[in-house]
């Protein structure tokens, strides 16, 4: 049997329709992640004053192999004469806070004018006042946000926010040490895996799976039961079994073999199935999945143009059509209404998979982990931060 037709069929179908992403970066002269500009996309009557910046996850939007630009930027560009310039800043949530915290206190420019933090860093970002309102009459397709996603607690009524792509966490692993896949944590902790398994630094993913698999609600998750996860993961890494506890790098682990097994990404694994024959799997665990989404904001140090400029491109990438063909090359969850319309017309399979249009089924295998408080955040963080290592 070949490592392709022993997939899952949603894995199947991704891979069907899908480039290879980390061939580009390859080909892009192994730049690093801020090295790897979209300004070269721009259109050439753009006007070289208007542009915008964008600090965005490794891998995250769609990108063209042999002309070694954005797509869906050059489109941004030809309709607005706006240059985009796209940089491939983020690793962890925690860690692109770090870089820009200081210049934000200080009310300096800090380099983007849209950035794309993670539901409960967006929070922190709105709480300290790093964020600035749209102007709405700017963004007349932020209508075609999907209703699931529409009044978040941290911004009730998407003012400062709008989902970029949602995020489904669960067990990824190499289809060979794990020919019968993982369904639950026992699974993961098979001999084989032991002492190459990678989770995420991600800490309500990672602790959200392990909690969910304690039976635990996520909604109503209280600081003992968060500890005795935490406890759970500390007693993994001391005991050998966890390897790591990384951001987007997990992905070299299990190419290059370090790594047999992970809490990790859907959209990632079928990138690394699609680019290795079929090597890699992913699934939602028996237990319950984790969903949150990345977030496009306006920092509140952008200028009048840059604001501007950031609002035309998340009214662009909230049109139907252009967020099916980020949504076919990203393969994570499309927050737009009509985006799998759109697909339909290209890739009718692809548009029927429910990782990256969640059907009632699939839904109902994932939760939100609730809002943290200040205090919460801060005790709970270090507790995370301490049994990895950190």
């Amino acid at each position: 049997m070949s490592k392709e037709s022993s997939l899952s069929p949603e894995a199947r179908s991704i891979i069907g329709a899908m480039v290879s992403r980390r061939a580009v970066l390859a080909g892009a002269g192994g730049l690093g992640a801020a090295g790897l500009l979209a300004a070269c996309g721009g259109s050439d009557s753009a006007d070289s004053a208007s542009s915008v910046r964008w600090g965005n996850w490794p891998l995250y939007l769609d990108y063209d192999e042999d002309t070694k630009k954005y797509p869906t930027l050059d489109k941004f560009s030809e309709a607005t004469g706006v240059t985009a310039e796209y940089f491939e800043d983020y690793n962890d949530n925690d860690e692109f806070y770090g870089k820009v915290q200081a210049q934000l206190k200080l009310g300096e420019d800090i380099g983007y004018d849209v950035v794309t933090p993670t539901d409960w860093m967006a929070a922190r970002w709105i709480r300290l006042g790093y964020t600035q309102k749209f102007d709405l009459a700017n963004i007349p397709n932020k209508s075609n946000i999907l209703d699931s996603l529409a009044s978040p607690s941290y911004d009730p009524n998407r003012e400062q926010t709008l989902t970029w792509q949602g995020i489904m966490s669960g067990f990824g692993w190499n289809t060979e040490k794990n020919p019968k896949g993982i369904r639950t944590i026992d699974d993961l902790f098979a001999p084989q895996n032991k002492g190459k398994i990678v989770v995420l630094s991600e800490m309500r993913d990672t602790i959200g799976i392990i909690l969910r698999s304690q039976g635990v609600d996520l909604q109503t998750v209280t600081e003992d039961q968060f500890m005795n996860a935490v406890d759970f993961m500390e007693k993994k890494i001391a005991d050998g079994w966890i390897r790591g506890v990384k951001g987007n790098e997990y992905a070299e682990d299990l190419t290059s073999g370090d790594a047999t097994a992970v809490i990790g990404w859907s959209g990632d694994m079928f990138i690394l199935a699609s680019e290795n024959e079929g090597k890699f799997d992913f699934a939602i665990p028996d237990s319950g999945g984790t969903i949150s989404g990345d977030n496009l904001l306006v920092p509140s140090t952008a200028s009048a143009e840059g604001k501007a400029n950031a609002e035309k491109l998340i009214n662009f990438y909230y049109d139907p059509v252009i967020a099916a063909e980020v949504a076919a090359y990203v393969n994570y969850v499309c927050p737009v209404k009509g985006a799998q319309e759109e697909m339909e017309k290209f890739d009718p399979e692809l548009a029927s998979s429910p990782y990256i249009f969640p059907d009632a089924a699939t839904s109902a295998k994932l939760g939100v982990f609730r809002s943290l408080t200040p205090a919460e955040e801060t005790t709970w963080g270090e507790a995370f931060q301490k049994a990895a290592g950190n």
